[in-house]
């Protein structure tokens, strides 16, 4: 049963819980770096590692720190992560920083993120926090460079730069501006929700006590006794 529970925890960001197509949440960054595939792992990336550490943290303070500063407090250590992961980015992937520009320190705002500390990392233990922001940062890494990789290919005639289309039919540069990222956000969210459907599982209508997907993990009173 506990094993279940890790499992469990750690894939419900990939489908059933994903963050972008199911709680349709960071669409913001998704629709704004998903022009190319590198970007949406780049991104991806950068997001899963301050998920995963800002989870830890919280989980390991979550007794401490006191209620009603709760969420500067969750701002202020995801900061500290996203600072870190900037300069390393900097560092080492200048062109990917150049790539995300003013988004990747905007991961601190990320309500992914902060939705995930104040919903899991601070009602449970640091290892299934850790497994929480691993399969919530994974989940959202695959869709992000899913959404880059159809942009590109039929926005540039490319995936991750290597020419797949260009020579053969003009590239459709719409789909590297924002009516193509809707465009092709709006179709993947009406798969989603199709796929979802079909395995006798109800779209996520709204965000609710009632309808939130990690109601079986919340502590809070009032979830309780809905």
């Amino acid at each position: 049963m506990k094993n279940n529970k890790y499992i469990s925890t750690l894939t419900n960001g990939l489908v059933k819980e994903n963050p972008v197509l199911r709680l349709v949440l960071g669409t913001c960054p998704t629709l704004a770096v998903t022009t190319a595939a590198i970007n949406g792992i780049g991104m991806g990336v950068s997001a899963t590692l301050v998920l995963i550490c800002s989870n830890i943290v919280i989980s390991l303070l979550r007794n401490i720190i006191p209620d009603k500063v709760r969420i500067p407090a969750y701002i202020t250590i995801i900061a500290g992560f996203v600072s870190v992961v900037q300069m390393l980015v900097k560092a080492f992937l200048p062109a990917i920083d150049q790539s995300l520009g003013i988004y990747l320190p905007l991961i601190v705002v990320n309500c992914i993120i902060l939705g995930r500390a104040e919903m899991f990392a601070s009602k449970n233990a640091p290892v299934l926090s850790a497994l929480d922001g691993l399969g919530m940062g994974i989940g959202f890494t695959a869709v992000l460079t899913l959404m880059g990789a159809i942009r590109e290919l039929l926005g540039a005639g490319s995936i991750f730069s290597f020419p797949i289309t260009a020579e053969i039919i003009d590239p459709m540069v719409i789909f590297l501006l924002p009516p193509g990222g809707f465009f092709v956000f709006g179709i993947l969210v009406a798969v989603s929700n199709a796929l979802a459907k079909k395995a006798g599982k109800k779209p996520v209508e709204h965000l609710g006590c009632k309808g939130c997907p990690s109601r079986s993990f919340c502590e809070r009173q009032e979830c309780v006794n809905e």
